[in-house]
């Protein structure tokens, strides 16, 4: 079994990394004003897409993307979103145009993102997972008229064709009522060059919807420029670890990289820190199709796996998995959670399980294109607990009071985080826009934390209502509002419930009239057209007279989680 090399302290990366300011001009940091107020911001950063495919073509013939049978190299990955570009080109979409997504993780999904954010398309990567309902939403919340849709995807969209007047591209299996398939706007596109320097660092990229505490999605609307603050900032940790001594010899070791892509690319850790990362790097990218860790466990093997990005159930099944068969994945070098909070407890199950590889784990928004914080190597396993320090070098946190002053350490306040990556606003929404924002450009979380004297965050608490199952957000307000359109309920509070996997789950309290009972089979069975899977509660309690309230008249929802879940509240 392959033992993990010794690792550079925080001290010695945080000397290489402003080493590396100085001397690199990719790295270089000086100051913008964005919407109003001043951020530091990588000054030399490329201005839009064309310099993801401009490292493609510098990676070459390395492999880019598998998925199943197919194998696509860098270069080759270029030339499909170049080709796809200007295929879309011919079908009418211009700069500012909306192209909706709604696939599985497939190389096709990845060249249409590549292409029309080229041509200054704003790709909108729509939740798999949704309803129809849900997806009609969001088709009318942001008017995206281009869909590249899957045939099993088909039936959500196939009537709203006519109503919403959308076009359908076929990305993988064709399926009656589509427009055109992705291989025919390709092949139109096939050695025509795509129109240049059309995209500039604050036009829209992409829309990213998110659960809102309101209660329907909230379209979250990142620029070229926030997509390049998150690629330059991660590419920076990873090149000041590298500058040092010990880090030189973890990449050596490591060798050539691959990550397994087993998170969503409709959620921004999948697009950015693991999809477009990638292309910087040229780290290999596996696909899978749907998240199963044995399955995981033999493409890690197979193909050589050096980095895992998941949910922290996921990375906790897939060392359950590699015990149950017997395997101890000498390849993999570092295994990363993000969108929940990993148990401390399973840090330490994870360094020696795999005992080549450091976990690591992260905290950040859509709203931030992913940036806010970083926590890895060897202050990972010291501080287990926490998120991280601040991603260096154009991203600050501070915890914050009601009255918006700095908190004292290891005191909980609000979490606020300021960065160039931060969003346009939520799309149609201009006074949850204003809400977020606190002056001089800082973003409200919504989240509780704590800062230690050494920078390091901890997570604690939720002022939003909202859950995080799994890693996928779920507004309380939402599941409430379909649960009382059940005729027989007349009341409903949903709140989080503590899971062991999932982190949190969905729970609900209900109000009915005496002697009514509604189990939760039929409660999802009624569900099933309004709300996702994963936003239906899965703990039920019934009440038969009104729900516990506090003097304002609302819901009491912190007493009535203790008082149904006790100590575990």
């Amino acid at each position: 079994m392959r033992e993990r090399l010794p690792a550079p302290t925080r001290d010695e990366i945080t000397e290489a990394g402003l080493k590396l300011m100085a001397e690199n001009p990719f790295f270089a940091v000086g100051e913008a004003e964005i919407r109003g107020a001043t951020y530091r911001v990588f000054q030399n950063a490329p201005n839009n897409t064309d310099g993801l495919l401009f490292m493609c073509d510098m990676h070459g013939d390395a492999t880019a993307v598998v998925s199943g049978d197919v194998r696509w190299s860098f270069a080759d990955l270029a030339r499909e979103s170049r080709a796809i570009a200007s295929g879309l080109v011919k079908l009418g979409v211009k700069k500012g145009d909306l192209v909706a997504t709604a696939t599985r993780n497939t190389p096709e999904w990845m060249a249409t993102y590549l292409g029309a954010t080229q041509i200054g398309a704003v790709v909108v990567p729509l939740n798999g997972w949704w309803t129809p309902h849900e997806m009609a939403f969001a088709l009318n919340d942001c008017k995206a008229k281009y869909i590249l849709v899957d045939a099993e995807q088909a039936p959500k969209f196939l009537p709203l064709k006519d109503e919403l007047g959308l076009t359908l591209i076929s990305g993988t299996g064709e399926f009656e009522g589509q427009d055109h398939s992705w291989a025919s706007v390709r092949d139109s596109g096939a050695g025509i060059a795509p129109p240049t320097e059309v995209v500039g660092p604050e036009d829209l990229m992409t829309i990213m919807y998110t659960s809102g505490s309101t209660g329907d999605p909230k379209g979250v609307m990142l620029t070229h420029r926030a997509t390049w603050s998150c690629l330059l900032s991660f590419g920076f940790v990873m090149s000041a670890a590298k500058e040092t001594a010990k880090g030189a010899a973890m990449a050596e070791a490591a060798g050539e990289l691959g990550i397994l892509v087993s998170v969503p690319l409709f959620h921004v850790t999948g697009t950015h820190p693991v999809f477009m990362m990638s292309l910087i790097i040229g780290r290999k990218m596996v696909l899978m199709r749907s998240w199963k860790p044995a399955e995981a466990v033999r493409l890690i093997q197979e193909e050589k796996i050096t980095n895992f990005v998941g949910v922290p159930t996921m990375s906790h099944e897939l060392m359950l998995a590699a015990q149950e068969m017997g395997v101890t994945l000498d390849t993999l070098t570092d295994l990363s959670a993000g969108g929940a909070k990993r148990p401390a407890a399973h840090v330490k199950r994870l360094a020696d399980s795999f005992r080549g590889a450091y976990s690591s784990t992260g905290y950040g928004l859509s709203e931030t294109a992913a940036l806010g914080t970083y926590n890895g190597l060897n202050d990972y396993q010291t501080k287990p607990g926490s998120c991280g320090r601040a991603v260096p070098p154009v991203t600050d946190v501070r915890i914050v009071s009601p009255d918006g002053k700095d908190m004292p350490p290891n005191e909980p306040g609000e979490v606020w985080i300021k960065t160039p990556g931060v969003f346009a606003g939520y799309l149609n929404l201009p006074e949850e826009t204003a809400k977020a924002m606190a002056p001089d450009g800082w973003f409200r979380t919504g989240d509780v934390g704590t800062m230690d004297e050494d920078g390091f965050v901890t997570i604690v608490d939720r002022i939003k209502d909202m859950i995080v199952r799994g890693g996928e957000n779920v507004a309380c307000l939402e599941v409430e509002a379909a649960l009382v359109k059940h005729p027989r309920i007349l009341e409903a509070a949903v709140f989080a419930v503590p899971d062991a996997r999932l982190g949190e789950a969905v729970g609900a309290a209900i109000y009915t009239k005496p002697g009514i009972d509604i189990t939760l089979d039929e409660l999802n069975d009624f569900l099933e057209g309004d709300l996702a899977t994963f936003k239906r509660p899965e703990h039920l309690w019934h009440f038969n007279e009104p729900l516990p309230r506090v003097g304002t008249e609302k819901v009491d929802k912190p007493g009535l989680r203790k008082q149904l879940l006790g100590s575990n509240a």
